[in-house]
């Protein structure tokens, strides 16, 4: 049994009925979905491109920095967008409800925004006690690094934070803290 907020991702396909494809991922590589995919697809990519080297030339591929450069740059794409513009969001679950967040910011419907979940299996993590976020967890239990609390990484799923939910996990017997386990996907 799933819980409703748990996200499930479809394979990676473009929508027929779109007339331009914007490919947002935080990955160094493409997905090979998306590279089968790419004809008149762009593809915003975070490449890390060392001092002196040349980005790639490629026609439809933009290399930033960070995520933290390509979000407001998606901002600004979106705000410039026309009807028949599809996103597609790559990547780890946090950016690509990260990004998805953007899309829905500028005024997209969520049936033009499609995610695809790709790369290593790790959550982000909202500390319900002190609000802090934590990044890249792949275990049930964690310390926040603010509060100190022993968060249980629940598997409710917020789309508007892109996190999931961290809840104090020794709160009815302080002190008796459970061993952590891998998550499952």
């Amino acid at each position: 049994m799933t819980i409703k907020s748990r996200p499930i991702y479809a394979p990676f396909k473009l929508d027929v009925t779109g007339r331009v494809h914007l490919v947002v991922t935080n990955l160094a590589e493409a997905p090979v979905e998306v590279e089968e995919a790419v004809g008149d697809v762009l593809v915003w990519t975070v490449k890390t491109v060392a001092p002196g080297v040349p980005a790639p030339a490629a026609r439809n591929l933009r290399p930033f920095r960070s995520v933290a450069e390509l979000l407001p740059q998606l901002a600004v794409r979106l705000a410039q967008a026309t009807v028949g513009l599809r996103i597609y969001a790559v990547g780890s679950e946090a950016f690509i409800w990260d990004a998805y967040n953007v899309a829905m910011g500028a005024g997209l419907d969520g049936a033009e925004v499609f995610t695809h979940h790709a790369g290593p299996f790790v959550r982000r993590v909202y500390c319900t006690h002190c609000r802090t976020m934590i990044e890249d967890v792949a275990v049930t239990i964690i310390p926040c690094p603010v509060c100190g609390a022993h968060l249980f990484v629940r598997d409710h799923f917020s789309r508007r934070l892109a996190a999931f939910m961290g809840v104090i996990v020794d709160a009815e017997v302080p002190g008796e803290i459970p061993a952590a386990e891998a998550l499952i996907s």
